[in-house]
């Protein structure tokens, strides 16, 4: 049985965690933490009635979960962080806006054999479009990425489109001029520039998290796009991490890493 622990679990993705979690065999959720809702009862359809904690740090001490499942905000995951690998609880982190340097150096205060585990975006098909656009990237080069989230998003551009860049950048041969830049009649026309691509980020209410990677090339064009239409696209990839987690150590990122398995 893994036992986890849910941050954030009084939001809209932690309430989805904790549902995907009570409904996985093998595993359960030993407890919820949000300071949002502290010490209250929450009544959640298929998960039953469970206690939202308030104290990070006590829940860890009281059920010794295997796992901790972070989807909170930049400005508290890495305090959450810290906390469950000292106490050597693996993590597996949904939350953006938290660089790779901090992540890695978060990493190394772990004991051994702990685990941080980070995924940009937990869907499948997000992950294979990613996969895909690296792979374009070797014969189209010149590329530019558009995401879409809702407008309560805290970062941009989004841990996806910052790793579809690397991953574009790491495959492609040549890292072409960016051209119109020059020309901007307002400042940002043409996007942020991550890894020599141009990115634009689009923040609206309706949306959830949407990607389309554009490529261009002679007499031809390439859009690769992937659409999570409602949350709970992402479970099925964080019901994996969660299950994975504990045999892996150090600073993972990407669930590419558990597909390719």
């Amino acid at each position: 049985m893994v036992d986890v622990l849910v941050t954030g679990a009084g939001g809209r993705m932690g309430r989805e965690v904790v549902k995907a979690v009570t409904e996985s065999d093998g595993m359960r959720v030993v407890a919820a933490v949000d300071p949002g809702c502290p010490d209250v009862s929450i009544s959640d359809g298929a998960c039953g009635e469970y206690i939202c904690r308030s104290d990070l740090a006590e829940a860890i001490r009281e059920t010794s979960p295997d796992v901790m499942v972070d989807f909170t905000r930049p400005d508290v995951v890495e305090d959450n962080l810290r906390t469950a690998l000292a106490a050597g609880v693996d993590c597996v982190v949904g939350t953006t806006g938290i660089s790779t340097e901090t992540l890695s150096e978060i990493a190394q205060t772990a004991p051994s054999g702990t685990c941080l585990f980070v995924a940009p975006n937990f869907a499948i098909g997000a992950v294979l479009m990613m996969q895909f656009a690296a792979q374009a990237a070797r014969y189209l080069p010149h590329v530019e990425i558009i995401e879409l989230h809702h407008d309560r998003k805290l970062d941009a551009p989004s841990g996806t489109a910052i790793r579809t860049a690397g991953l574009i950048a790491a495959a492609r041969e040549e890292t072409p001029v960016s051209p119109g830049r020059e020309t901007e009649v307002a400042d940002g026309a043409r996007g942020a520039i991550l890894d020599g691509i141009s990115v634009h980020s689009v923040r609206l209410p309706g949306l959830v998290a949407h990607q389309e990677v554009l490529f261009g090339g002679q007499g031809q064009t390439l859009s690769i796009r992937h659409d999570s239409i409602d949350r709970t696209s992402f479970m099925p990839g964080v019901v994996l991490a969660a299950r994975r987690v504990g045999a892996l150590s150090g600073l993972v990122i990407g669930l590419e890493s558990l597909l390719e398995d």
